[in-house]
């Protein structure tokens, strides 16, 4: 059976019962919104040929969303689709954003399908949520719901007592990257050779396994993670006339902890990255294995206003290796990278009016991204934003290497 026919018949699966929980349930609700959304380069560079260089997103989107139960209660399900027109790349498409059914239990749920999962503590820093995430929406300023990309996946969660356990299988699904289409950076790699990406054959290749247990002590809840799944950025090498991108074994172990401290909320998180496929750190295409943790801390300052504050790092095993297999012509990193961050919010005129303030700052690389936004709600079902996403500092930083595509942007949203 090939690829496309097993496509269609899971699908179809999937599309059957989904209708046969819709034709039980007492009834379905209909909602979605229509969006426009604009951002614009500040800067006048020259573009290579074939990226939208003015405009790098202009779309035009319509989301319809269907959500309903049976009349018992127990099984349910929901569908986001987004039709959208990308202006900026020619392309017109049809988009599940979400697509899943639930079963509940007194003591446990289980969902099947197309679903947004999110874990960690972190704001905007990622180390225990390792689910798909799409780049190209946060650096042009899509609103928040669109960082995270749907997983394909079967969900458990089972509620025994004081711990809460949830388990994930789901299939591979990489990260949207910034790529030459729309954005400008440094590329270290041969230029002229031809591009392609190797996802994961089916099967074990392409299963990921997923587990979180937690709970609460007094007003501290704790959490434990532990993952087996693929760096979802494609890790690039030279074969032959062409440049390959495959996607690397990943297996993660992990904790979090959340809790009141004086007027506000204090959060750690802390993960070990191993990469299986890379043991001795000798191979300059895959990550070297790392620690990461956060510490943030966050509190109103006054009535509308919070801010929250953290500190990121990233520690290298095998630095040595890492240094000495290190490719001519490639930016090193260091052995110890941090980042703060901090968020700023503030709510005027009956809170229609919303300020929000994101920085990156990179303590070690040197460079910065800063979101400035600020959206006004016209009614309960329109609101317009206008923001940037502002890129700075040294060039051979993360943050740094996307300086010259800092833009403006503007959101436009009508809900019915």
């Amino acid at each position: 059976m090939s690829q496309a026919v097993r496509i269609a018949a899971n699908m179809a699966a999937a599309s059957l019962a989904l209708a046969s929980i819709a034709a039980g349930a007492e009834g379905v609700a209909w909602d979605g919104f229509a969006q426009s959304h604009v951002a614009g380069r500040t800067s006048r560079v020259a573009c290579p040929a074939g990226i939208a260089c003015d405009f790098p997103a202009a779309e035009l989107r319509g989301q319809l969303k269907a959500e309903g139960r049976n009349s018992s209660g127990n099984a349910g399900f929901l569908g986001r689709f987004d039709l959208l027109r990308d202006v900026a790349l020619d392309d017109t498409r049809l988009v599940t954003r979400e697509l899943f059914g639930d079963l509940t239990s007194e003591k446990a749920t289980a969902r099947l399908g197309r679903q947004v999962i999110t874990w960690g503590v972190g704001d905007l820093l990622f180390i225990n949520d390792t689910f798909p995430r799409d780049w190209v929406a946060l650096f042009t300023g899509q609103p928040m719901q669109y960082l995270k990309l749907g997983s394909d996946a079967l969900k458990l969660n089972a509620f025994p007592g004081a711990a809460n356990l949830e388990l994930v299988i789901a299939g591979f699904r990489p990260d949207n990257t910034p790529t030459s289409r729309r954005f400008i950076f440094a590329d270290p790699l041969p230029a002229g050779l031809p591009r392609r990406t190797v996802e994961p054959g089916h099967g074990t290749g392409k299963m990921e396994i997923s587990g979180r247990i937690s709970g609460y002590l007094h007003h501290w809840e704790l959490a434990g993670y532990a993952s087996r799944t693929r760096y979802r950025s494609p890790a690039w090498r030279v074969m032959g006339a062409e440049i390959a991108g495959i996607y690397p074994r990943l297996n993660t172990v992990g904790a979090s902890l959340t809790g009141p401290v004086g007027k506000g909320v204090l959060s750690l998180e802390a993960g070990y990255y191993d990469s299986p496929q890379d043991r001795d750190g000798r191979d300059p295409a895959i990550e070297n294995s790392q620690f990461r943790g956060l510490i943030g801390y966050s509190r109103q300052l006054w009535e509308d206003a919070t801010i929250g504050l953290q500190l990121y790092g990233e520690w290298m095993r095998d630095y040595a290796a890492y240094r000495e297999t290190l490719p001519a012509g490639f930016p090193a990193k260091d052995r110890l990278r941090q980042v703060a961050t901090v968020r700023f919010t503030q709510l005027f005129a009956y809170q229609t009016v919303t300020f929000n303030l994101f920085a990156f700052l990179g303590l070690s690389e040197e460079d910065r991204y800063v979101t400035p936004s600020l959206r006004y709600a016209f009614s309960d079902n329109l609101w317009a934003e206008v923001g940037a996403n502002l890129f700075g500092g040294k060039r051979n930083g993360m943050f740094g290497s996307m300086q010259d595509n800092s833009n403006i942007y503007l959101t436009v949203r009508h809900a019915f």
